[in-house]
């Protein structure tokens, strides 16, 4: 994994903007603390940093290779899981090589079939590549958007990056947000509108999509979507191709020149992964599997049960250590280190996000790159088979995103000429309606079918993607590569047309998951019910958040109250968030997790010395 940059300027010599380039790489050296790597030639600049995984000394980057007198370059930052596939089928058509990277393998595949070399490719990935005798930059995302990539184009330069910090050091990029973003932060916080970049004249390149710049203009396309048709294997076929899509997947992404390991919360989702992964270390001899995972300091004392989290993890952590002799690191974070990341949290991410649960992971994923440079963990399962307490009653879920029932709360906050200038309720509307009339329909299926369809699609599109930007800031700010095999494409478009029914096998939450690993996990994990990623209950932690906010109460210069009434934000402090009545987002972003959140807002408002523009 990497961290990636770029400009064209056409009207300038790159060569003179090397200052420039050099400013935006060095913004991503916590993705790529391995190496770096500059290209300038005309009108184009590319800038590399490098965590290295695969070939770790012909992978270097930005790469160039040359055929029948033309020069190819790219900068790409990603993991493809079908390289030597690929490798073989190019070699087939006369190419050679002269690394073992993917990186020659993705460049080659562009040579080979131009922009349709994304069909051929099986990985995540975000790339830029120079087509010299074209004049033209060609730049793809992967298909569910594991890799970010963000953009921007004013007159005749176009500024590209991992992330949107890489673009703000372009002096052509400034910190400005208008109400579009500002609706974004406050009504749909910390998820972001698919292909919006927060800040004004930034956009991202949305999952499965690709984009050319040429001197006559930008054409972006979608090259990928899933596809809505009739499920025709039964259950026992349907378990069975499950198990083998996902086995495969896990088994492509535990190839590494380095060191991996994986996530364990003891939950399904990362149990099903690690079980795979530490009978492949054992048939191929490579020794015990290392497993991570996280625990807060005395929340043994602390935990109090919810319907949303039943029981704490610890003894199924336990089983699974025991059943496939992994070995087992259990990081504990006190509440003190779990404020005191808020602030990185915050610039790693650039935007306000998920409070301790994204600070937690920062801490986590840089204890797993003390042991290994890959981990692979469990995200995308809950989105693609259905785990969460929307999917079981699509119709009680209404019409608006589940994950945000917070939205009259949200509006309260706001100052009234904000609330009249952002609109926030027609906002949000509008965000989720754009996304309803998105959704792959299939004729034929009942009221309640397409309901559920709907919620799929959104929950990818939105929640799933919020949980992919987290994974990736948070451990690439860590130098830690993290893969997600429930993100394979395959397994996703084989999953999407399974019916409900069949997903609910045996009565139960991700029952056709449960039934493909039978037989791979022990059957107390198997059937254990569904936990989410572990909050805190830490009192320390709580009085870390609320003596900051307390703080920023008494701030003359405080950012946040431009927009949020001061007397509502104290009556949360003082309630330590009960004040506030349904989470801010998703099941457990409450209480001590919404007042860290409206501190990290300020926080960001000061940091990126944000401008708002009305």
């Amino acid at each position: 994994m990497c961290g990636i940059t770029g400009f064209i300027s056409w009207d300038k010599r790159a060569s003179d903007e090397r200052e420039i380039l050099e400013k935006m790489t060095n913004t991503l050296s916590l993705r790529g603390p391995d190496a770096t790597g500059y290209w300038l030639d005309g009108h184009v600049g590319f800038g590399h940093k490098r965590l290295s995984i695969i070939d770790l000394e012909g992978g270097k980057q930005p790469m160039r290779k040359e055929s029948e007198h033309n020069k190819y370059v790219i900068c790409y930052n990603g993991e493809l899981y079908n390289t030597e596939e690929l490798r073989k089928s190019l070699m087939q058509r006369g190419y050679t090589f002269t690394t073992s990277s993917d990186t020659e393998v993705l460049l080659t595949s562009y040579m080979e079939w131009k922009e349709d070399c994304v069909d051929h490719l099986n990985g995540i990935f975000a790339f830029a590549i120079w087509d010299e005798a074209a004049e033209k930059l060609f730049i793809a995302r992967d298909r569910l958007g594991v890799k970010p990539l963000f953009y921007s184009e004013k007159g005749k330069t176009f500024v590209f990056g991992s992330e949107i910090k890489a673009l703000l050091a372009h002096p052509q990029v400034t910190a400005n947000i208008d109400r579009s973003g500002l609706s974004e932060i406050f009504g749909l916080g910390p998820s972001r509108t698919p292909g919006h970049g927060l800040f004004k004249d930034v956009d991202e390149l949305r999952a499965g999509h690709a984009m050319t710049l040429t001197r006559g203009g930008k054409k972006v396309w979608r090259y990928w979507n899933l596809e809505s048709k009739e499920h025709k294997d039964s259950l026992e076929e349907t378990a069975e191709k499950v198990r083998t899509l996902f086995v495969d997947s896990v088994e492509r992404q535990l190839v590494s020149d380095v060191p991996v390991s994986t996530f364990l919360s003891g939950g399904l989702d990362s149990s099903a992964i690690t079980a795979i992964a530490a009978n492949h270390y054992k048939e191929n001899g490579l020794g015990a599997l290392p497993t991570f995972s996280l625990d807060y300091q005395g929340n043994k004392n602390h935990f109090q049960a919810s319907k949303f989290q039943p029981s704490s993890d610890q003894k199924w952590i336990e089983k699974m250590v025991e059943s496939f002799s992994t070995d087992h690191h259990e990081e504990v974070i006190t509440g003190i280190e779990l404020a005191s990341l808020l602030k990185e949290a915050v610039e790693v991410r650039d935007q306000p996000g998920q409070a301790d649960i994204d600070s937690s992971l920062l801490w986590c994923c840089r204890q797993i790159k003390q042991h290994t440079t890959v981990a692979l963990s469990g995200e995308c399962a809950d989105e693609i088979f259905g785990g969460y307490p929307w999917f079981h009653d699509p119709e009680a879920a209404g019409d608006g995103f589940p994950w945000i029932r917070s939205l009259d709360g949200r509006i309260d906050l706001l100052h009234d000429d904000w609330k009249s200038k952002l609109k926030i309720e027609d906002y949000v509307r509008d965000r989720y309606q754009e996304t309803i009339a998105e959704t792959p329909r299939l004729d034929g299926e009942s009221k309640v079918d397409a309901k559920r369809r709907e919620l799929f699609y959104l929950n990818i599109q939105w929640f799933m993607s919020q949980l992919l930007d987290r994974k990736d800031r948070m451990s690439m700010g860590a130098g830690l590569e993290v893969r997600v095999p429930y993100a394979d494409h395959h397994l996703v478009e084989y999953v999407w047309n399974i019916p409900w029914e069949i997903k609910m096998a045996n009565g139960r939450e991700k029952g056709i998951l449960r039934k493909a690993m039978e037989g791979i996990l022990p059957q107390e994990v198997l059937y254990r019910k569904k936990s989410p990623y572990p909050r805190t209950f830490q009192p320390e932690y709580t009085e870390q958040v609320t003596q900051w906010m307390r703080k920023i109460l008494t701030d003359s210069e405080a950012r946040i109250f431009e927009f949020l009434k001061k007397d509502k934000v104290e009556k949360i402090v003082e309630s330590t968030g009960k004040e506030f009545k349904d989470p801010w987002y998703g099941q457990l972003m409450r209480g001590p997790q919404l007042i860290a959140h409206l501190c990290q807002i300020d926080y960001w408002l000061r940091k990126y010395d944000i401008k708002v523009s009305e």
